[in-house]
């Protein structure tokens, strides 16, 4: 299992997020700031088996409004390895 983490400008939260849960995985949003990304900026955690990263970091990636400005990213995606997982 791995975990997926994207930090993203704000903007494209509400679509990436609705995507993902229309084609069936779960997202956590937590608004975040910092150095990293400046101010207006989500953090989306997306639990997903081995196999699904490839799809997940596609749609978020297609699903990202283009930059305004040659050169400037739109966001960072890490992928962590769980070790264990579980559900209350």
């Amino acid at each position: 299992m791995k975990m997926i983490v994207a930090i993203l400008p704000d903007t494209d939260n509400d679509t990436v997020s609705n995507v993902l849960l229309k084609q069936g995985f779960r997202v956590t949003t937590i608004a975040s700031t910092g150095g990293f990304m400046s101010s207006g900026a989500s953090t989306l955690m997306i639990g997903v088996q081995d196999d699904q990263v490839d799809m997940v970091m596609q749609i978020v990636k297609d699903h990202c409004a283009p930059s305004l400005e040659p050169g400037l990213k739109r966001g960072s995606l890490f992928v962590l390895n769980v070790a264990r997982f579980e559900q209350l």
